[in-house]
C-alpha cells in the first residue's frame, strides 16, 4: 500500500477512538455528578510525565524529533522540542523555530476562512457550490446540490483520489482551480447523507475562498489569519526564509534513517500548512476563546461556536463532525480537533472547549500516529480521569 493512502487511513481510522477510551457516558448525556478536572496545573510535573514518554516513544518508534504543546486558558502553559529536527546536521526541535508540515490540520484554517467570508455575508453556507463556480461546475447527478456546508463537514459524497495530489517540484504546481476542473472526483453519494473523508472537498472549499475573495487561497489566509495572530512562522507556501527550518521527515528501515523529498500540494487548502507549535498555539487560543486571541478576533464569537458545534452525525449517541472540526466524547470531556498525516509528518491538534484547554503534537516520521495516540490516551488518562462507579451488589 503506497504510504500516502496508508497515512490517510491512518488518518481516518485513528481519529478520536482514543478519547473514548475510559468514557463512562454516553456522549449526550450530562455527566454533572462526575467532578471535573482541571487538567494539568504545574508545568513542572508535566514535563516529568511527557520527558520519559517520549524517550520511550521515539527510540521505540525511531522517531527522530517531536514538539509537544499546551494552551491553558488563553496562553501557551507548557512546549517543548525532543530529538532532533535534522539528524544529519544535529539540529534540535525548538518550538518557536522547528517548523512541521501539519498536512490535513491545514483544512481548520480553510474551514475559518470559509466562516469569516460567511459571517461578513459573501456566502451562504447552505448555498449551492455551483453558485459560486465560473471556471467548471459540480455535475448534477443528484437532484440535491452540494452546499458550502457539506464541503466543511465532508458530505459532499465525492469519490477521492490520491495520484496528482502533489507535485514534485513548485513550479510544476498547477493553479488550484485549474487542478479542480481537470481533477475533482465525481458525486458518488447523495450530499448530506454520508460522511467521507475528502481532501478534495476541502481544496474545493479553498477555491471558494479564492473566488470569492478575489485573491490567491494562501495570501487570502496570511492575510486574514496568519497576520492577525502573529502567526509570523506559518505559511500555505514553503517561503526561502521558512525552509531552512523546516523539520526534515524520515523513513526507517534497514537500521538506518532516509530522509523523506519534499513534495508539493496542487490542493494547497487541504493539506499545505507548515507552522511552529508556538504559533499553532495562537490559532488554537483563538478557537478556544470563540474567535479571539488577546485583542484580535478572526471569528465573531457566535461564528466560532457555530463552527464548534455538530454539524453531522450518523447517529445521535455517537460522535460528528463540527464545520473543520471532528467530535468525540469520552474522560466526560467533548473535545475538538483533527489529525494531519502526510508523507513522514504526523499531527494532532487536540481542543477540550470547556475547558478552555488543548494540546499540539507534531513529528517527522512514518511512525507517528502511534506516538500520537498512546499521548492522547495517557494524558486523558492523567489529567483527565473517570471515577470509576461502585459496581453493583451481587445477588446472595
Amino acid at each position: 500500500m503506497p504510504r500516502r493512502i496508508f497515512a490517510l487511513l491512518v488518518l481516518l481510522l485513528s481519529t478520536l477512538p482514543c478519547l473514548a477510551q475510559g468514557a463512562q457516558t454516553e456522549p449526550n448525556q450530562p455527566a454533572s455528578s462526575v467532578p471535573r478536572q482541571q487538567g494539568p496545573t504545574d508545568p513542572q510535573e508535566l514535563e516529568a510525565f511527557l520527558d520519559p514518554f517520549f524517550a520511550e516513544q521515539m527510540e521505540k518508534l525511531h522517531i527522530p524529533g517531536a514538539v509537544f504543546l499546551v494552551v491553558k486558558d488563553g496562553e501557551i502553559f507548557f512546549t517543548k522540542g525532543y530529538g532532533f529536527a535534522d539528524l544529519e546536521k544535529k539540529t534540535p526541535v525548538v518550538p518557536d523555530k522547528t517548523l512541521f508540515r501539519v498536512a490535513s490540520i491545514s483544512k481548520l484554517f480553510t474551514a475559518t476562512a470559509v466562516m469569516q467570508l460567511s459571517e461578513q455575508g459573501l456566502l451562504k453556507l447552505d448555498d449551492d457550490v455551483n453558485k459560486y463556480l465560473t471556471l467548471f461546475q459540480l455535475e448534477a447527478n443528484y437532484p440535491t446540490p452540494v452546499t458550502v456546508a457539506n464541503l466543511l463537514t465532508h458530505t459532499g459524497g465525492f469519490d477521492e483520489r490520491f495520484i496528482g495530489m502533489a507535485a514534485r517540484s513548485a513550479s510544476k504546481v498547477v493553479p488550484l482551480g485549474s487542478y479542480l476542473a481537470a481533477r475533482m472526483p465525481p458525486r458518488v453519494l447523495p450530499p448530506g447523507e454520508v460522511f467521507s473523508y475528502s481532501n478534495h472537498g476541502f481544496g474545493l472549499a479553498g477555491y471558494l475562498v479564492e473566488v470569492i475573495s478575489g485573491v490567491p487561497f494562501a495570501q487570502y489566509i496570511d492575510e486574514h489569519i496568519l497576520q492577525p495572530l502573529g502567526m509570523r512562522r506559518s505559511s500555505f507556501l514553503l517561503l526561502p526564509h521558512l525552509a531552512p527550518d523546516l523539520a526534515v521527515s524520515y523513513g526507517y528501515g534497514n537500521n538506518t534513517y532516509q530522509p523523506v523529498p519534499f513534495d508539493y500540494f496542487n490542493e494547497a487548502p487541504a493539506s499545505a500548512l507548515i507552522t511552529t507549535a508556538t504559533d499553532i498555539a495562537r490559532f488554537m487560543v483563538a478557537h478556544l476563546q470563540d474567535g479571539r486571541y488577546e485583542n484580535t478576533r478572526i471569528l465573531h464569537e457566535a461564528t466560532a461556536q457555530d463552527m464548534h458545534r455538530q454539524h453531522f452525525t450518523h447517529h445521535p449517541p455517537l460522535p460528528g463532525v463540527a464545520y473543520g472540526f471532528f467530535e468525540g466524547f469520552g474522560h466526560n470531556q467533548r473535545a475538538i480537533m483533527h489529525d494531519g498525516g502526510w508523507n513522514g509528518f504526523g499531527s494532532r491538534l487536540f481542543l477540550l472547549p470547556e475547558q478552555k484547554l488543548g494540546f499540539f503534537v507534531a513529528c517527522a516520521s512514518y511512525s507517528c500516529f502511534p506516538l500520537i495516540e498512546e499521548l492522547t490516551k495517557q494524558f486523558l488518562d492523567r489529567y483527565y480521569p473517570v471515577q470509576e462507579q461502585p459496581a453493583p451488589p451481587q445477588p446472595s
